[in-house]
């Protein structure tokens, strides 16, 4: 158990008290993680409200809608006002390289605040479609992800690796519209990355059955190898509808990031997370897999507000 009562709980108790002495100068924060349909925009939506009651009304979070990881990184390059944000590490990689689309922004000012359920790779295709391996959408017409988003970059990726990328037509087409598209028979299936369970795949295979398609071991191996951040993960029988055996799948470490945010407010938001972490995750299961272990994977370095914080509790970027 990650232990909040020691030994930095006065600075925690300070910053608390900061909040409330300040309480007519609120702390507006920007919270933005992908779109309304997906499980991230649920957690976003969910931390906002743990946040404003946990400051009791100090800190005012606003959830906003996003396409997703790159927009954020792009947007956390040059918003003013304290800003949340998530993504997975590598994208801040490539913001601070300045790779495409990251050319412009002020990057350097990336903080890690503290992990997110890791993203889960979901090639879904209608369970009548013949498709049961990702070697048997050569030739289909198969949606990658949202335009422009990580997930289309990641999935990418796996086509590349394995050797399909090549035989698979990749249709540029909002996420949004990927499961009507699929229902109507307009594309053979589509990816979508979120954490697991999707809202988007439970509503969807409540009303049309669908196929979850699991890589082999050796597939999952060379992802790996092709992208060390990559990890294994198995989606268990039952999470979607329809669906009767384990989903053999990828998943993929995201982190919570700040920019322009004092420190106080990081203080405040980070003790407040994982004070309740484990309350939030009775009502939604995907957090109880983030422990203080997976930040040293976020990359960019800890908020100077919360630095002293993790480290007395053996946690270190290093």
């Amino acid at each position: 158990m990650f232990d909040l009562k020691a030994p930095a709980v006065a600075g925690i108790i300070g910053a608390a008290m900061a909040f409330g002495g300040a309480a007519e100068a609120q702390t507006r924060v920007t919270l933005k993680s992908a779109s309304a349909t997906s499980s991230y925009y649920v957690m976003m939506v969910q931390l906002g409200e743990m946040i404003l009651e946990r400051s009791g009304g100090a800190i005012l979070p606003t959830v906003e809608e996003s396409q997703g990881s790159v927009q954020n990184v792009a947007e956390a390059g040059r918003r003013t006002g304290a800003f949340l944000f998530t993504t997975p590490p590598n994208l801040i990689d490539d913001a601070l390289a300045g790779n495409a689309p990251f050319e412009r922004g002020n990057y350097e000012a990336i903080r890690t605040l503290f992990p997110m359920p890791f993203i889960t790779v979901h090639l879904v295709v209608r369970a009548d479609s013949g498709i049961n391996t990702v070697s048997d959408l050569a030739g289909k017409s198969f949606i990658a992800g949202g335009t422009g988003t990580f997930c289309q970059r990641q999935v990418a990726a796996i086509f590349e690796t394995l050797g399909v990328a090549d035989r698979v037509t990749s249709p540029e087409m909002e996420l949004s519209g990927a499961p009507a598209a699929l229902r109507n028979n307009q594309v053979d299936g589509y990816a979508t990355c979120s954490a697991h369970p999707t809202p988007q795949l439970q509503e969807l295979s409540a009303t049309l059955p669908i196929r979850i398609l699991s890589f082999d071991e050796a597939e999952r191996d060379a992802i790996i190898a092709a992208n060390p951040g990559a990890g294994k993960v198995t989606v268990a029988a039952g999470t979607y509808g329809g669906i009767d055996a384990d989903i053999e799948t990828m998943a993929v470490p995201v982190g919570a990031y700040a920019t322009n945010m004092d420190d106080a407010t990081a203080l405040a938001i980070v003790s407040a997370f994982w004070d309740s972490r484990e309350a939030m995750a009775e009502t939604n299961p995907w957090w109880a897999g983030v422990t203080p272990d997976l930040v040293p994977q976020l990359g960019a370095p800890l908020h100077e507000g919360v630095a002293a914080f993790y480290a007395e509790r053996g946690v270190s970027m290093q």
